[in-house]
């Protein structure tokens, strides 16, 4: 006659912990501490500092005229010597980047303006 070997399967009892046997062992319930830091909070205002798009004037985005504006991101664009594109390139991706992460919070004659300084950064770099 051979030997047959009681084997305990893994079981899920009600409570979702896998059980041995027919005996519940008890787990211990430490808290693992999770090695990833959390994200800043303003990840697009550190962006717009550290990045190598452009060096900006502070308060470009809140001039009172588009044609302002554009002139503006036209000047730093031209001057600036972290940019890895051209000038137009750059000033029109720090404008657009500026409007998407407003978002919604972003009022709409701000927003308004803001488009509006896009159409005169193309005519600021002739690109019409």
């Amino acid at each position: 006659m051979a030997h047959v070997r009681k084997t305990t399967h893994s079981r899920k009892s009600a409570a979702g912990k896998t059980v041995r046997g027919k005996t519940s062992a008890r787990r211990s319930t430490t808290v693992r501490k999770s090695t990833k830091r959390a994200a800043p909070k303003r990840w697009s205002q550190r962006v717009t500092r550290e990045s190598d798009a452009l060096d900006l004037k502070q308060g470009v985005f809140k001039l009172t005229s588009a044609k302002k504006i554009a002139a503006s991101l036209k000047r730093s664009a031209e001057h600036s010597s972290r940019r890895k594109t051209g000038a137009y390139r750059s000033a029109l991706s720090m404008l657009t980047f500026y409007i998407n992460r407003a978002g919604k919070t972003l009022p709409k004659t701000q927003r308004a303006r803001l488009e509006r300084a896009k159409v005169e950064l193309k005519r600021a770099f002739g690109r019409e």
